[in-house]
C-alpha cells in the first residue's frame, strides 16, 4: 500500500481521550489494565491511524502564516465539498448555496431539531441508538421515540417501517434523525431500504435529519446512497450532515456542514445556529478539509477501507470460530462492531459487567453496548493496526471468552 496503516502511535500524552481518559471517575471511559497489559484502544470512535499526509501539510501551509485573524471563506471550500460529493456518492446537483459549516455533526442535529420540534415534543429514532443522539437529545429536552432495528433471518439488521410509521403516527411525530451509514449496527442502508424509510416519513410529515459521518468508510464494496438523493421529496424534507472527521480522523480539530436544498429551511436552520455566534469555522479546521478532500484523500479513503474490510472479516471469523454464543452482524461501514453477548453470558452464568471488566483488565479497552439501548452488548472499534485487532483478540480468546 501506498500509505501506512501498520505503524503503532504512542498516544499517551497527547491529548487523546481514547487512552488518556481510561480509568477517570465519573465518566463512561474503560478502566485501566491491570499491570503487565498494554492499552488497545477499542472503545471511542476515532482511528489510529495517522491521517493522508495532505492535511498536516495543508494545516502546516496555513500555520506558517503567522496572523490568525478574522477570515473569509474561499469558494475552494464549496467546490471542494461539491467534488467530493460528486466523486464519492454521486451527487451532481449539489449548489454551493446548500452547503453550509456546521460545529460537529450534533451541533447541526440540534440547529435543525431547534427549527422542528420543541421542548418536549417527542423525535423517532432507531435503536440500537447512537449514545451522541441520545445525550444530546435528553439534555434538551426532547423525548426519544426508539424504533427496533431486528436481525432477519442472514443476521441483517433491519428498519421496521411499520413500527415506525404507528410510532410516527401515536406519538404525533415530525421530526426524525436518520443514521446512514447507522452506528452503532453499521448497516450501509440499501437503496430501497432508504426508499422506503422516507415514504414512511412523507406520508407523516416528518422532517428528515440524515446523519451521514459515516458515508466514506464503507466496507467489502458496499456503496452508500445519500438520503437526499432517493426522491424529489427526500431531497427537500431532509437535512443531511457531513463531515471529514471520521474519514480522516479529524474529530479534535472539529468541522462538519449540513447539505439543505430547501431553502426555507435551510434559512430557518442558518438562523438558528448563527443568532448565537457559536457555530464560525476554525481556519486551520477549513484548511484541513482543503487537504483532505483532495485526489491523495481519495485515494487515501480507498486503502482505509481496503485494510477496515480486512480487520472486519479478520473479527467476525474469529468470532464465530472461537467465541461461540457471541453474536455480530457484520458491518458493512463505518468500523464499529456491536457484539451481542446474551447468549454467551447466560451460557457461562456472567453478566455484562463481568464480560467488560474482564477485557478492560487485559488492556482490551471496549465499550459498554448498553448506553447504545440493548440490554446486553459490547462496542468495539477496529480502526487499528492489524497487529494490534489481532493481540486484542487473542487476549480475549485467552482471558475473556474462556
Amino acid at each position: 500500500m501506498k500509505y501506512d496503516f501498520t505503524t503503532v502511535y504512542d498516544r499517551r500524552g497527547m491529548d487523546a481521550l481514547a487512552v488518556d481518559a481510561l480509568g477517570q471517575p465519573g465518566g463512561f471511559a474503560p478502566g485501566k489494565p491491570k499491570d503487565g497489559f498494554s492499552v488497545i484502544p477499542m472503545w471511542v470512535a476515532d482511528m489510529n491511524f495517522a491521517t493522508v499526509p495532505t492535511i498536516p501539510a495543508a494545516i502546516i501551509e496555513r500555520a506558517q502564516h503567522p496572523l490568525y485573524g478574522y477570515f473569509s471563506t474561499p469558494d475552494a471550500y464549496y467546490q471542494a465539498i461539491i467534488d467530493w460529493q460528486r466523486d464519492r456518492n454521486g451527487v451532481t446537483d449539489l449548489p454551493k448555496e446548500a452547503i453550509g459549516y456546521e460545529n460537529g455533526v450534533l451541533g447541526g442535529v440540534m440547529s435543525a431539531l431547534g427549527c422542528l420540534a420543541a421542548p418536549g415534543d417527542a423525535v423517532l429514532v432507531h435503536s440500537p441508538t447512537y449514545i451522541g443522539f441520545t445525550r444530546t437529545l435528553e439534555s434538551n429536552g426532547y423525548r426519544i421515540i426508539h424504533s427496533p432495528l431486528h436481525r432477519d433471518e442472514n443476521g441483517v439488521w433491519r428498519m421496521d417501517f411499520d413500527d415506525m410509521d404507528r410510532l410516527l403516527k401515536q406519538h404525533h411525530i415530525h421530526a426524525a434523525i436518520f443514521c446512514s451509514p447507522h452506528n452503532p449496527c453499521g448497516r450501509v442502508w440499501e437503496r430501497w431500504e432508504v426508499e422506503r424509510a422516507m415514504e414512511v416519513y412523507r406520508a407523516n410529515d416528518v422532517t428528515v435529519i440524515s446523519d451521514e459521518i459515516w458515508s466514506d468508510i464503507l466496507l467489502n464494496g458496499h456503496k452508500h446512497t445519500p438520503t437526499q438523493s432517493v426522491s424529489e421529496d427526500a431531497q427537500q424534507r431532509t437535512v443531511a450532515l457531513y463531515a471529514p472527521s471520521k474519514t480522516f480522523n479529524l474529530a479534535g480539530l472539529v468541522g462538519s456542514y449540513h447539505i439543505i436544498y430547501n431553502k426555507a429551511l435551510r434559512d430557518r436552520v442558518l438562523a438558528r445556529s448563527e443568532k448565537p455566534h457559536y457555530n464560525e469555522m476554525n481556519v486551520l479546521s477549513m484548511h484541513a478539509l482543503l487537504g483532505a478532500y483532495t485526489s491523495e484523500g481519495r485515494e487515501w479513503v480507498d486503502e482505509l477501507c481496503e485494510v477496515l474490510s480486512g480487520n472486519v472479516n479478520f473479527a467476525c471469523d474469529f468470532i464465530t470460530r472461537h467465541f461461540p454464543g457471541v453474536q455480530v452482524a457484520k458491518p458493512e461501514g463505518t468500523y464499529m462492531l456491536f457484539l451481542d453477548c446474551t447468549d454467551w453470558c447466560a451460557a457461562h452464568d456472567k453478566t455484562l459487567e463481568d464480560v467488560l471488566h474482564a477485557g478492560w483488565d487485559v488492556g482490551v479497552a471496549w465499550q459498554d453496548g448498553r448506553m447504545f439501548h440493548h440490554p446486553c452488548a459490547i462496542r468495539m472499534n477496529l480502526a487499528l493496526p492489524r497487529a494490534l485487532v489481532e493481540e486484542a483478540f487473542n487476549r480475549l480468546s485467552a482471558y475473556v471468552f474462556v
